[in-house]
């Protein structure tokens, strides 16, 4: 009999470690797959990001309905983002990834579509991908203004096909729905690891999938420096007719294939999550046997399955639970400020980091395919700050108090960093008829045609080209033709073209008077300041985050226990539909208003802006971010003094009943309601 029991002992002992092991390797794996898709949706992401200017270019947009663009991918998110955070956990979580990240890759895929359904891409109304030649007009006397412009029957067909019919609605439906498949993956994700990993493995597992992601950002970046560095139509026309480089304002990078790369990625890492199980700790073969257990249930709590297996009744109650549970939350008024304050720090991130790009293509010269190496070299500093300000809270045993004036701090020295931004402006662009006379030295003058002046008014040139050329005396003019040129070195593909009859009038002393094709580059000046603001960049990224941790804490220290999973449903959902929407819409309307330099598509219509008005946009791109920041501080600060007062309230209240007096050491926030939140002590185990 002994034997017998010692038998079962050891057979039970045996099947629990298996269970374990099993949980183990489905975890791991589970692990594995979230890190795989996070890196997924971390280049879709960026990937929007790098090349929004380019769609804007591709499809003739202005910004804000570039922003519009961008904001779609919020939309999409927002539309089931609560739903997601308050039921998703009741369900198959790992499934329910699967199909977000199945959804996500089918969004990306579609947001590359319109390119195979388009016409070549069309830099200028001269450029001809049918033919080896780039016909640019140069001054002739002989000739007559229609002669510098195609055919109405050509523009015609040009005017088709180039505009594809709003083509650019389908990248803002694929944006969409890549929004609506990413919801999912994050909360559930993370939810399902602290849920079933061992205690005390939640953090490695959490600090795994922190540094996967941050792996995965840098990827996004070089992806999209190599892709924004090819032509739109490589593999489809011959490179060598191509005269635009990518420092020039028309060049529109490859920027559809990151889009089908993440995408077929995502739809691979969705996969592994459609064979895991609900239940790690549950094993399939347990659920018969748990099937059986029903038949020994009292009947009391036959009647209760009864009732929650009723459809309609069990959904009244559970939008019933979620209407009193987000009224509980929004009379939290630490809850509605702290809200506010982040909402503040995303709407100006969104904003700035979507034109960020071009920013630094019109105020220092760089292309976008470099400022995206910038961009992967910040992120290393970005995973230094995160990590220092976890361990310096941990450190330092801050209060919640403690913690928001850290986050104070962090806040502080990056609004100041947005400020220096400022004073690094470059000097306006010398273009000769939009920003100073065909002289170079005497002011713009007020009639219209002012791009038409003695030198050039004998040319009949197109007013509306835009083929910009650097002269000899370094003033750019937007044609070989309202440059007053003549000819062209050699033949019709040589870059130089002489005889300039504009440069003469400049006062420079020359031979032959020549310009060549592009922009003329950023002087020396504007190089080094260009460094300087790379630094600023740098601790920039570093300040912002260092108060990231403070942020999760402070959110998850001012609410319930039981509301923790909703707040971030609900906080998400607010910083997506004002912030992520919006900001980048206004953002591009601001900068639409710096425009000098209107493109004029095929059809006739003006299509995207070539160039801007560089003093105008660094104070209104610069300064639109700086008011968002001297924003986040001013409510910071009253989020500070709201939570002293109401922790001082509840150290008076439990003094006068006799009670211990709050030790501000061991301070626990407690909600609107009374209840006590988990000290900082123990969030900090959970998230650092």
């Amino acid at each position: 009999m002994e034997e017998c029991q010692h038998l079962n002992k050891t057979t039970e002992a045996q099947s629990s470690k298996q269970r374990k092991d099993r949980c183990c390797d489905s975890l791991k794996v589970f692990l594995a797959a979230l890190s795989f898709s996070f890196i997924c949706k971390l280049i879709a992401g960026i990937s929007m990001k790098t090349a929004i200017t380019h769609i804007e270019r591709r499809f003739d947009l202005s910004s804000s309905v570039s922003g519009f663009i961008d904001g779609g991918f919020e939309i999409g998110n927002l539309l089931i983002i609560v739903f997601v955070s308050y039921f998703g956990s009741k369900l198959h979580r790992p499934k329910i990834i699967g199909i977000g990240c199945a959804v996500m890759g089918a969004g990306s895929i579609l947001t590359a579509l319109p390119h195979f359904f388009m016409g070549y891409y069309r830099y200028s109304i001269e450029h001809n991908v049918n033919t080896t030649e780039n016909l640019i007009p140069t001054c002739s006397i002989n000739q007559t203004g229609t002669l510098t412009k195609l055919s109405p029957e050509i523009t015609g067909k040009g005017c088709e096909k180039e505009s594809g019919s709003s083509m650019w609605i389908y990248v803002l439906m694929g944006n969409m729905l890549r929004g609506i498949g990413e919801t999912p993956i994050a909360p559930l994700g993370i939810s399902y690891i602290d849920d079933f990993a061992k205690a005390g493995q939640s953090p490695l597992y959490l600090g795994i999938l922190h540094s996967t992601a941050m792996f995965g950002l840098i990827c996004a970046f070089l992806i999209g420096a190599l892709f924004t560095r090819m032509y739109v139509d490589t593999g489809f026309v011959d490179l060598s007719t191509i005269r635009i480089t990518p420092n020039d304002t028309r060049w529109v990078g490859a920027w559809w294939l990151s889009f089908l790369i993440s995408g077929s990625l995502s739809i691979i890492s969705s996969i592994p999550f459609f064979l895991l199980p609900r239940n790690p700790n549950k094993p399939q073969e347990e659920s018969k046997v748990s099937t059986d257990v029903q038949g020994l249930k009292s009947d009391e709590e036959k009647s209760q399955t009864a009732n929650l297996n009723n459809p309609e009744q069990h959904a009244t109650l559970t939008i019933t639970e979620f209407l009193k549970s987000l009224k509980k939350l929004l009379t939290n008024h630490l809850y509605v400020i702290f809200m506010l304050f982040t909402l503040m720090k995303f709407s100006g991130f969104v904003g700035s980091f979507t034109y960020l790009f071009k920013y630094m293509e019109q105020q220092f010269g760089y292309s976008i395919s470099q400022s995206n190496m910038l961009g992967a070299i910040t992120i290393p500093i970005m995973v230094i700050g995160t990590m220092l300000g976890g361990f310096l809270i941990k450190k330092f045993k801050m209060t919640v108090v403690g913690i928001a004036k850290f986050a104070l701090l962090s806040s502080v020295m990056s609004f100041l960093c947005q400020v220096s931004y400022l004073l690094l402006m470059c000097d306006g662009k010398s273009v000769a008829g939009l920003t100073l006379a065909y002289d170079g030295i005497s002011p713009l003058p007020s009639q219209a045609d002012r791009l038409l002046p003695h030198c050039n008014s004998h040319c009949h040139c197109d007013e509306s080209q835009w083929e910009p050329v650097c002269g000899d005396n370094g003033i750019t003019y937007l044609s070989p033709c309202l440059a007053g040129c003549k000819s062209r070195v050699d033949n019709k593909k040589s870059n130089v073209f002489l005889n300039c009859s504009c440069l003469e009038i400049s006062g420079i002393k020359s031979t032959n008077y020549s310009v060549r094709l592009g922009e003329c580059p950023r002087d020396n000046h504007c190089k080094k300041k260009h460094y300087i603001y790379i630094g600023i960049q740098f601790l920039d990224a570093f300040f912002t985050s260092l108060g990231s941790t403070s942020y999760m804490l402070l959110l998850m220290k001012n609410v319930l226990p039981e509301l923790k999973s909703l707040a971030l449903g609900f906080h998400s959902l607010i910083m997506r539909g004002i912030g992520g929407i919006l900001s980048p819409i206004y953002f591009g309307a601001v900068i639409d208003r710096t425009c000098i330099k209107w493109s004029t598509n095929s059809c006739g219509e003006r299509g995207a802006c070539r160039i801007y008005d560089t003093q105008s946009f660094g104070t209104s791109y610069l300064g639109l971010s700086a008011i968002f920041k001297l924003l986040g501080v001013i409510v910071c600060i009253i989020f500070i003094y709201a939570l002293k007062k109401k922790l001082e309230g509840k150290e008076t209240k439990a003094m006068e009943n006799g009670g211990k007096g709050m030790d501000d050491t061991n301070l626990e926030a407690l909600s609107s309601n009374g209840h006590c939140v988990p000290s900082a002590s123990e969030v900090k185990d959970t998230h650092i």
